[in-house]
């Protein structure tokens, strides 16, 4: 490299560095997530991650039967800001995942892992551990001394390629004083359960049987189960026509799918179960909003990206946004994998999608009253007052299927006048429709 004249190498200060890097904005379960992005990268089937002790020791391993990394490969891996290229697809970004994810739980990230090309006793392990760093103030991964732990990640590599990632020196899981006493091992169970719920609708895609991706996950050897926040299984779901979108940024150029799903009203869904289970960790208020998906992973979720407010009337309404790992750049996606921003060019389009998802999910709840002990037929036999019973011939989600075939026409504007006329004119028919305004 040709010395430029008047310039000064600056080193930034390892021991700093590593600190500022802890905040950058993970929390416990996002930072699993972050490691098992890497695991799929590296084509696992399976994934298991353990939230314990291992002794005294309270510890996280993140463990996976994936290719597995040669010496230098592991060597890059730990480098902050990594040179390895990204493939197209491939949901790791910045290089910094895996050092970035781990630090910001614990002061200790060790790696053991095992390439397919070797045979027999072909595992690395390096050690990156911050107290060495700070005393050192270098960047620093070493080869740690043998203990209970390294040997178990050996013997998990024993049968097959894959990878070890294990976290020690929980400080920012577990108080400094007395890591190991029973109030810590309770404080455990929290994180191990958010977990796993956070996996199951992050990667509810890879893991949903049929998928062709063949992942399966556990959490202190329980199976996670996806959760699709479209709820697929439920007759009563309702989806608006597909939009797409083109957008191009710089060089790169690519396609955004808009998905527009209603749920059902409470009354509707097959069982309480299924509603409550459907209602997400965050409540249905909250999980209302568009599903940001990156390559099939999801990465933002509940609102509406400053698109509307969130409303009791929309609850019912859900979207799913993809895009490519082209369209980077265009969302603005954070380092923890967590946060984007809707492009510019985009959201006078989506503006107006997601209004017309959201009229029709008030539309449902507003037609689905329920009170607890009357039935279905009691309360539509109320609501539609004394007379013949119209809704009797109606199909059920009607009125949906309307005005979806109103918007695929272009037609809504003209469908909502139409309706509005109805409404006005022969309002137990428009009742029995579902359009009722």
């Amino acid at each position: 490299m040709t010395a430029i004249s008047g310039a000064a190498v600056i080193t930034p200060s390892a021991a700093r560095l590593t600190e500022s890097l802890r905040d950058i904005g993970y929390d416990f379960p996002a930072a699993v997530a972050d490691i098992v992005d890497n695991s799929i990268a590296a084509g696992a089937s399976r994934v298991d991650v353990t939230i314990g002790f291992d002794g005294e020791e309270p510890r996280v391993a993140i463990a996976d039967d994936g290719a597995g990394m040669m010496p230098a490969a592991l060597l890059e891996a730990l480098r902050f800001g990594s040179c390895r290229a990204y493939g197209r697809g491939e949901l790791g970004r910045y290089g910094l995942g895996l050092k970035t994810a781990a630090l910001s739980q614990c002061r200790s990230v060790t790696v053991a892992t095992r390439p397919r090309a070797t045979r027999g006793g072909g595992v690395t392990v390096l050690a990156m551990d911050l107290d060495l760093i700070a005393e050192r103030d270098e960047w620093l991964a070493v080869e740690p001394s043998c203990d209970r732990v390294t040997d178990w990640a050996r013997e998990r590599l024993a049968a097959g390629p894959g990878t070890v990632v294990i976290w020690r020196k929980l400080d920012r899981v577990l108080p400094e004083q007395r890591p190991d006493g029973g109030w810590a091992r309770r404080r455990l169970d929290g994180p191990a359960g958010r977990t796993a719920a956070h996996l199951g609708a992050v990667f509810h895609r890879y893991l949903e049987a049929g998928a062709g991706r063949g992942l399966a996950v556990t959490v202190n050897g329980q199976q996670v189960s996806p959760w699709n926040p479209f709820a697929p299984g439920e007759p009563a779901r309702s989806e608006l026509p597909l939009l797409r979108f083109e957008i191009s940024t710089g060089e790169a150029s690519g396609t955004v799918t808009f998905r527009r799903f209603v749920l059902p009203a409470r009354s509707e869904f097959s069982s309480p179960e299924e509603f409550g289970r459907y209602s997400g960790p965050l409540g249905w208020n909250r999980q209302q909003g568009i599903y940001v998906y990156r390559a099939g992973r999801l990465v933002q979720w509940g609102g509406w990206n400053r698109l509307r407010g969130i409303d009791e009337h929309t609850k019912l309404a859900r979207a799913a946004l993809d895009f490519g790992t082209d369209l980077d750049a265009a969302f603005n996606i954070n380092v923890a994998k967590m946060r984007v921003t809707i492009p510019p060019q985009i959201r006078p389009l989506l503006e107006r999608a997601v209004g017309e998802l959201c009229a029709c999910a008030g539309d449902r709840y507003r037609r689905a009253p329920w009170r607890p002990g009357e039935s279905r037929p009691a309360a539509l036999a109320a609501r539609r007052g004394p007379g013949p019973a119209l809704g009797s011939a109606v199909p059920a989600g009607a009125g949906l299927a309307l005005r979806a075939a109103a918007m695929q026409a272009g037609e809504y504007e003209a469908f909502r006048r139409i309706t509005a006329v109805l409404s006005s004119q022969a309002p137990e028919i428009a009742g029995a429709l579902g359009l009722d305004m």
